[in-house]
């Protein structure tokens, strides 16, 4: 994750087509960044609850995967969110932020929140459990 974030490594395809940065990796912990614009739209004019969940699962997926040690990787078994706030194309620069909360041998917890930049407020929230792969776990 590191690598992505100082450009030494390739970014994942979905960010190019999404738009959205990984900007911040420690270990149990991303932040990724993303201006919602017209492109995200629903039909009804708001971004589409899909830009939040996508982010969510990203960063909190993203913050399970700095836990993992060389060979293991990881996958999504369940993600889910609540969108608190409507996301519109005037909101500017969103941040979602994705916390470990437990990371056991075979199960990891996360915990994420989407936020306006400018003024902190909250968009959405989540949670999410990762299956963590070893490479012994046949």
């Amino acid at each position: 994750m590191k690598a992505i974030v100082e450009g030494s490594q390739a970014r994942a395809p979905i960010q190019d087509l999404m738009g959205f940065d990984i900007v911040e990796a420690d270990e149990g912990r991303t932040v990724f960044s993303s201006v919602p614009g017209p492109q995200h739209l629903n039909p009804i004019g708001v971004v589409h609850g899909g830009f939040a969940g996508l982010l969510l699962d990203s960063c909190m997926g993203a913050a399970v995967h700095t836990t993992c040690g060389d060979g293991e990787s990881y996958s999504t078994l369940e993600t889910k969110f609540n969108l608190v706030r409507a996301i519109t194309p005037d909101a500017g620069k969103v941040l979602a932020e994705g916390r470990v909360l437990h990371r056991g041998r075979r199960v990891a917890t996360a915990e994420g929140s989407v936020r306006r930049a400018s003024d902190g407020k909250l968009l959405a929230h989540g949670m999410s459990t990762c299956m963590i792969l070893s490479p012994d776990a046949g």
